[in-house]
């Protein structure tokens, strides 16, 4: 009965923010004994700390407790093909130290290397040791097989896919990470504080590199029986091969290198990156906007097919393809509304390229917390 008193009074600081004995009484429905008692243990045990006084009126005047975001901190890890993202955050999810570095890694050895490195550099930039890091989150293209050890479907990144490569993360980062597909993450980044928030049932949609896809039903993250769900890259899309290309019949025509592909097939052949057709789009070029509105009307396509299946409230775009909804909204739902009589409303992303690293310190904040509180409490009765 102690120890659920004192979760309930450490669940009422970190939802609703600093508060006196006799706020946290009203508002928990315990006594203020009760709750004197949670707060002295709390407070001796390093979860909760005095942040001031405060008082109403005549009288004696009030201590204020909050949450003590240093009892410990999460570092979430965000691997793409063309950068690397790490941050760390305390657990009131105040972001302390972050590093973005490109990433010219070749292989999986150096990739995981490198990973090491800058998280060395990330949490001692944060002033903190690695035993202080309670949980440790990693975004990654593809979906974690537990059986070998691989992530499968990340063409993208060199190596990828081989065995044991999940236990090398391990070993790199240590042993409390979690490995999440990173539109996933990128998902939970825009229901914690993003385009998503308060929406129950809704997908996120990244394109950049490649195309996936974070699912959220009734409020949870949607995984699918073998962590697949989302991977649309390998939608059906044009007309049926012998063999199937290697990143995806869908990917192959909507991601980062097909918008360059339509803008050189339309003539526009010094175009080298969708970041710059997108650029002279927005300028006017009338080569660039066709092969925008070629990008869009895919997506409609993209769109269409996720609608019939799970009907999202909302359907949210990112990536650094994604996220020019300025460009792309119109074309969409103009293909949209020749295509399909169901048509989710379509949002741009708040989170842009912090996406994924914002979804993993949310979801690292979770288990962080039952840590640091479980740990606290060994201390304590050894």
């Amino acid at each position: 009965m102690r120890e659920l008193n004192q979760r309930a009074v450490l669940a009422r600081l970190r939802t609703a923010g600093p508060a006196t004995r006799p706020q946290v009484a009203k508002d928990t429905g315990l006594s203020k004994p009760t709750v004197g008692q949670a707060l002295l243990d709390l407070e001796r045990r390093q979860l909760v700390r005095e942040i001031g006084r405060t008082s109403a009126g005549p009288g004696r005047s009030a201590v204020v407790y909050e949450e003590n975001p240093a009892a410990g901190f999460v570092l979430g890890v965000d691997i793409g093909k063309e950068r690397l993202r790490l941050a760390v955050a305390d657990l009131s999810g105040a972001v302390v130290s972050r590093v973005d570095e490109r990433n010219r890694c070749r292989s999986a050895r150096s990739l995981v290397q490198m990973l090491k490195d800058l998280a060395e550099e990330t949490i001692g930039a944060a002033s903190i040791s690695h035993a202080d890091v309670v949980s440790t989150v990693v975004g990654s293209p593809g979906v974690p097989d537990p059986e070998t050890g691989a992530l499968q479907h990340a063409q993208n990144l060199p190596g990828w896919g081989r065995k044991g490569l999940l236990e090398d993360l391990k070993t790199a980062l240590g042993h409390s990470v979690v490995v999440e597909n990173d539109a996933n993450l990128a998902a939970v980044g825009e229901l914690t504080a993003g385009a998503a928030r308060g929406v129950e049932t809704f997908v996120c949609i990244t394109v950049g590199t490649g195309i996936g896809m974070g699912i959220v039903v009734n409020g949870q993250l949607f995984r699918g029986a073998h962590g697949a769900a989302g991977e649309i890259s390998y939608l059906p899309y044009g007309t049926a091969r012998s063999t199937p290309p290697e990143r995806g019949m869908l990917e192959t025509e909507v991601s980062g290198d097909s918008v360059v592909r339509k803008a050189h097939q339309h003539g526009l052949v010094e175009a080298k990156s969708a970041k710059e057709v997108f650029e002279l789009a927005r300028k006017g070029d009338e080569v660039a906007s066709k092969a925008v509105t070629e990008e869009a009307e895919q997506l409609a396509f993209v769109v269409g097919a996720v609608a019939a299946v799970i009907d999202p409230e909302i359907v949210v775009l990112g990536g650094g393809i994604g996220s020019n909804t300025d460009l792309l909204a119109e074309p969409l739902e103009q293909a949209l509304r020749s295509t399909t009589p169901l048509r989710p409303r379509i949002v741009t992303g708040e989170l842009g390229e912090t996406a994924v690293l914002s979804g993993a310190i949310a979801m690292g904040l979770g288990s962080a917390r039952e840590v640091v509180f479980d740990r606290a409490l060994e201390l304590k009765t050894s």
